[in-house]
């Protein structure tokens, strides 16, 4: 199946890297320490990710955190629960400007 974004080209994620080395191991490390157990778990960062690929429409993102989110124990449910929050938040988001539209228009004199 031919698409814009080809799952395979995840897998080449750290080509990247290859005329910067430096860049990408101090990349890893920071990535790494991120989504380590801290205050949160994994699988919440797991599903944190997942609901923020959903919000930037990464398709790489979104199938690596769906994976990582199964793999650190998530379910459907949940997942599917995360994504409607980064739903809401982003709708919101754009709702909320709306105000900006408003502001505009009053200052035109509509």
């Amino acid at each position: 199946m031919n698409t814009y974004y080809n799952p395979e080209d995840l897998q080449k994620f750290s080509s990247v890297g290859k005329d910067a080395p430096e860049l990408w191991k101090k990349f890893n490390e920071w990535y790494g320490a991120v989504f380590a157990e801290g205050a949160l778990t994994e699988r919440e960062k797991a599903l944190i990710a997942l609901a923020v690929a959903h919000a930037i429409q990464c398709p790489y993102c979104i199938d690596a955190y769906t994976q990582a989110s199964l793999e650190k124990g998530a379910n459907k449910e949940q997942m599917t629960e995360a994504v409607h929050v980064a739903s809401a938040i982003r709708g919101g988001a754009s709702l909320v400007h709306g105000v900006q539209m408003r502001n505009a228009a009053e200052k035109i004199g509509m």
